[in-house]
């Protein structure tokens, strides 16, 4: 028998293809084809580089097992198979079945010291489609209106790209996100891989019934794809993969209140939560908070339409870095400053916590969210564990 080893995998659910565990990788054990990202037993050296780097927790999964499972068996998982029971023959230093057990959870614990929790959905969203079309089947859009969000003179050229899917299926829910591919080489004269952006309208379409799909996208300085995306006009066709995500969704339980912490980009699922409530459930009240970070006014995306949205139905909190004649504030900041409300919505069982955007916004949201539940008796680590595991708290940074 085989002594049962720890073997590193990726969830195939929640992975949404961003590759950034694969470019992170230092000794390259990480790989992909056109449906699956997976890590290659004889490579990795269980170095936890990857785990932090990706947005969705699905790098951090573990198998305590006999035998590896193989790349080719990792490349046609549709989901993660469940921990096998360990055959107690298999036992690791040969001192019975307590030692066995110990061995076994000792290898759990170990592997298992990752982000700290996998991510659930909301027990009432919509069941997604993932992963429909890939590199090698790619959907075929049409670019139908790209145009700026920000001011000029802004920090960065944000836009707002919509794409006409015709009669072609694909069905995107609300905090999903698609690929872009973008077109050409990269040096070593591979085809660029593609890069996610998050889906900004709601399932039903940028316009209700129109198969139609929204994108919120900012030109990066030598971004290959996002300035490939920016320069979009009318009519051009992109490729597409996905959809993709199966986590970070929102709840279809109209009493839920959610609570949407963001920066810039970070917006792009929020405005889908939105319009999708709005449609749903137009006369909601104490529906839904927005804590939105940018450097200035004319730097957030979407802002003159989010003021038009009646306060009783979104309520709306702005942090601003860099406003003339203010001090600076973060999101974190906010989020203090409105202590007594975020206090109540914690109090709340069918609270629903949504964070994306930057990825150095997360240790500040959390410590003031932990600071904000120490104020009223609450423990921010057992309410946070309790709420992941309920599908009530969702973290996608990047």
């Amino acid at each position: 028998m085989n002594k049962p080893v720890k073997q590193h995998l990726i969830d195939p659910e929640i992975c949404i293809r961003c590759y950034t565990c694969e470019m992170t990788c230092p000794i390259g054990a990480i790989e992909h084809d056109d449906n699956n990202v997976v890590v290659d037993p004889d490579k990795c050296n269980f170095c936890m580089d990857c785990i932090p780097v990706c947005p969705t927790g699905s790098i951090d999964e573990w198998r305590v097992v006999d035998t590896p499972y193989t790349l080719d068996e990792q490349y046609g998982f549709e989901e993660l198979p469940e921990q096998e029971d360990i055959s107690l023959e298999a036992q690791p230093d040969g001192d019975g079945n307590e030692a066995h057990d110990e061995a076994i959870a000792a290898l759990l614990a170990d592997a298992h010291k990752g982000a700290g929790g996998k991510s659930r959905a909301p027990a009432s969203a919509t069941k997604p489609t993932i992963n429909l079309y890939n590199t090698g089947k790619p959907a075929r859009a049409v670019v139908q209106g790209n145009y700026r969000l920000t001011e000029a003179g802004s920090d960065g050229d944000v836009r707002h790209i919509i794409l006409d899917l015709a009669g072609l299926p694909f069905p995107v829910l609300e905090g999903q996100s698609l690929g872009i591919i973008p077109p050409g080489t990269d040096a070593e004269g591979r085809p660029h891989l593609p890069r996610l952006y998050s889906v900004s309208s709601p399932r039903d379409g940028e316009r209700p019934g129109f198969n139609n799909i929204s994108l919120t996208v900012k030109r990066e300085e030598d971004g290959i794809c996002s300035g490939y995306v920016c320069d979009l006009a009318k009519g051009d066709e992109v490729q597409l993969t996905g959809p993709f995500g199966s986590t970070f969704l929102m709840p279809s339980d109209p009493e839920a209140h959610l609570l949407m912490i963001c920066t810039g980009t970070g917006s792009a699922p929020f405005r889908g939560f939105t319009m999708r409530r709005q449609r749903e459930t137009p006369a909601a009240r104490d529906s839904m908070t927005l804590v939105f970070g940018a450097r200035s006014p004319r730097d957030l995306p979407y802002f003159g339409p989010l003021k038009k949205v009646p306060d009783s139905f979104l309520r709306k909190e702005f942090a601003f870095s860099r406003e003339d004649g203010s001090p600076k504030q973060y999101v974190q900041d906010k989020l203090r400053e409105q202590s007594d409300h975020i206090a109540t919505l914690l109090a709340r069982d069918k609270l629903h916590i949504y964070v994306c955007g930057l990825r150095a916004m997360e240790a500040g949201v959390d410590a003031a969210l932990s600071d904000i539940a120490a104020g009223v008796g609450l423990s921010w680590r057992g309410l946070r564990d309790s709420l992941r595991e309920a599908g009530q708290y969702h973290v996608e940074t990047y």
